[in-house]
């Protein structure tokens, strides 16, 4: 069993040294040859991880030829604040190195088993790879992991099948054991929790078995008149609109383009050199709604609501229960 944990800057310390030592007694264990390495995607470096800057050496290049187990540990930086130091700067930085397009790769490769703690789910679900997958994170990531598509279940440990996805910091302990049990078996699995002093939580959610019941949806939930002008037809909101929005790991500049005919709405966005489709659009009175999905600066399902005064817009944009990130702009062209 070769196993490979992936060291990038800022790493969380305990999602990396939990598994590696779970791994390394299962070896001690193991009539199966076990190797555990500490790689990272450019290869043997000294990482500095995002705890007093505590650095670990990675030994070679994360190697997509070995089959077995990768792991992808989350972040560790500041939660109360939005700056260079907060976890999703530190994890979207994360995804802008050469780990992404190995992690796209991986991903794809049926000989290899995909592990994440913590936040390290989240690295892949910014790139769009969890999309219909179910997965879980540390909670204060379960919004954002909902809104790039996932399916977040809110377990200790999902087995989506290629994927294994852990919970909180601790989890490390819980993803590693539970891949040992996988792969060598309950006994080895058994014996290392013995050494550990450590039992596992909850119950690993798979989907398997008999599903529960639903919820039965809400009867007086109204039905939405999508791409449609409610009322208010004066408004304008027609040309090109140059905005800002203004997101925890950024400024984003977009540049939307509306059009309206024969009562229905149509319009796009555009962001580099990106072009997607606004959906379900509404104009209630000066307000504007619409729903789009974005890939940078990582993959998400926004919700835009903003109001149109003459030739100033200005609103938020909204990914599930995440903060709101406002949006301001003008108009630069308009359709009479």
């Amino acid at each position: 069993m070769n196993v490979q944990i992936v060291l990038y800057d800022g790493f969380d310390l305990l999602d990396v040294i939990a598994p590696y030592e779970v791994f390394v007694a299962a070896a001690m264990y193991s009539h199966e040859e076990v190797s555990v390495k500490l790689v990272s995607a450019e290869g043997e470096r000294m990482v500095t991880s995002g705890v007093n800057q505590l650095k670990l050496h990675a030994s070679e290049r994360l190697d997509l030829n070995y089959k077995g187990i990768i792991l992808v540990p989350g972040a560790s930086g500041s939660v109360v604040s939005d700056g260079l130091d907060s976890i999703p700067v530190k994890l979207k930085q994360a995804k802008e190195t050469a780990l992404s397009n190995l992690l796209k790769e991986a991903i794809h490769k049926t000989e290899i088993l995909l592990a994440t703690v913590c936040g390290g789910s989240l690295i892949l679900a910014m790139d769009g790879l969890l999309e219909g997958r179910h997965a879980v994170t540390h909670h204060m990531g379960m919004d954002l992991l909902n809104a790039t598509n996932a399916i977040p279940v809110n377990a200790r440990i999902v087995d989506d099948g290629d994927l294994i996805t852990g919970g909180g910091v601790t989890s490390g302990l819980d993803v590693a054991l539970y891949i040992v049990e996988r792969e060598l078996g309950p006994r080895i699995a058994h014996v290392v929790e013995q050494l550990f002093e450590y039992e596992r939580r909850g119950t690993v959610w798979k989907a398997e078995g008999n599903a529960p019941k639903k919820n039965q949806e809400n009867p007086n939930e109204a039905t939405r008149d999508h791409s449609s002008i409610q009322n208010n037809k004066k408004v304008n909101i027609q040309g090109k609109w140059d905005t800002i929005v203004s997101t925890p790991i950024g400024k984003l500049s977009v540049l939307f383009d509306l059009t309206a005919k024969d009562g229905q709405i149509i319009g796009t966005a555009k962001q580099g050199e990106d072009i997607v489709t606004l959906e379900n659009l509404v104009l209630d009175g000066n307000q504007l709604k619409w729903c789009m999905t974005i890939t940078k600066p990582m993959r998400l399902s926004l919700k835009f609501s903003v109001f149109i005064e003459k030739n100033n817009m200005y609103g938020e944009a909204k990914a599930g229960k995440l903060p709101a990130c406002k949006l301001t702009g003008t108009r630069i062209s308009q359709i009479e």
